[in-house]
């Protein structure tokens, strides 16, 4: 019964730290497929080749949005025509740094770890990318003779429709109700049981998670990455979030590269990103996400240890946050819990149809 108690306490923190973002998220999402044509989308970031996947992470890193707010935009953007290196490479460079973070970073620990946090971001999000449209390249699902022909028959009708299609979806206008149905129908109804699981996994997850953590990682310091990657790959903690936890750790005793493996993969993934990222890229694109993220983040931290070891650099913090949720946090799980449940007893009631 106290395992039960605490998982719905896990649950329910789970949900007002996560809700608000995820529904920002999903309307920033909406806005953005108004505002923005998908043929822009597909010109910029349709292409398989590092370009793309530059631009998207170029595009995703200032962005102050959490692994999960990133989720409903990494949706839309692969919906508009992105290819698979350029949506996984967004997903991955936007949750680990954004504006907010990086502000925060610098003002826990100093210009260097900030400088170092957003590099390394970008390196392992294109790196990923670029795996992924190497080793995961997009099954086509028209081929060129039929869509030759759709375009031949199109243009050889009375008028130029090929011509005017262009032109309406470039001048297509902003309608917020398109927005609210875009982000919280069509990208919602996507994620809705990917995210109902992620939720459920993740409080079982913080629930099994051992009270004295930096204890565990000061005793056995050799295997302290892993144990950073095992607990940080699950777990949901936003970027901005993630740094008073990681300067726990250090003052604690931990080094400053695990403390910056948990900072790198710990924003990067959780239970709810995997599984929305295995139903939209596939098995093979979870592979390189997970793959280069985890090697990537014990590299870049073995890095860390080295460069502050040749140094007398010291990072210092001092942590102050609030527990408690607002009344923001609580309306926006309602909302969320009320949208998922929704979405899974549609999709219930046709199944059995």
């Amino acid at each position: 019964m106290e395992y039960l108690t605490l998982f719905i306490e896990a649950l329910i923190d789970l949900s007002n730290a996560m809700a608000p973002y995820i529904l920002f998220g999903l309307l920033f999402a909406g806005v953005l497929h108004e505002l923005v044509p998908e043929s822009l989308v597909t010109k910029h970031l349709g292409k398989e080749n590092i370009w793309s996947v530059v631009k998207s992470t170029l595009f995703g890193i200032p962005l102050p949005v959490c692994s999960c707010g990133v989720i409903p935009l990494a949706t839309s953007i692969k919906k508009s025509g992105a290819s698979k290196g350029a949506t996984l490479s967004f997903l991955i460079s936007t949750p680990i740094t954004g504006v907010d973070s990086i502000l925060a970073t610098y003002g826990m620990f100093g210009w260097i770890f900030t400088l170092y946090r957003a590099i390394t971001s970008m390196f392992i999000a294109m790196v990923a990318g670029i795996l992924t449209n190497i080793f995961d390249k997009e099954e086509v699902v028209i081929s060129s003779t039929k869509a030759f022909s759709d375009e031949v028959s199109c243009c050889s009708t009375k008028t130029s429709c090929c011509g005017s299609k262009k032109e309406k979806e470039n001048t297509k206008s902003f309608s917020f109700i398109g927005a609210l149905r875009y982000g919280f129908v069509t990208l919602l109804g996507d994620i809705a049981k990917p995210l109902f699981w992620g939720l459920i996994l993740g409080a079982l997850i913080t629930v099994l998670i051992p009270k004295n953590l930096s204890d565990i990682l000061i005793e056995y310091a050799w295997v302290s990455y892993v144990i950073a990657i095992v607990i940080a790959v699950p777990m949901y903690v936003c970027a901005t979030a993630s740094l008073p936890i990681a300067a726990g750790l250090m003052l604690s005793g931990v080094s400053a590269g695990a403390a910056f493996v948990f900072l790198s993969a710990g924003p990067a993934t959780n239970t709810v990103t995997i599984g929305v990222v295995k139903k939209m890229l596939g098995t093979r694109s979870l592979i390189i996400y997970l793959g280069t993220i985890i090697l990537g983040s014990v590299l870049f931290g073995l890095g860390l240890d080295y460069l502050f070891s040749s140094s007398n650099i010291d990072p210092q913090a001092l942590i102050h946050m609030s527990k408690k949720a607002g009344m923001l946090s609580v309306v926006s799980s309602v909302v969320l819990w009320g949208f998922i449940a929704w979405f899974i007893v549609e999709a219930y009631f046709k199944k059995i149809r």
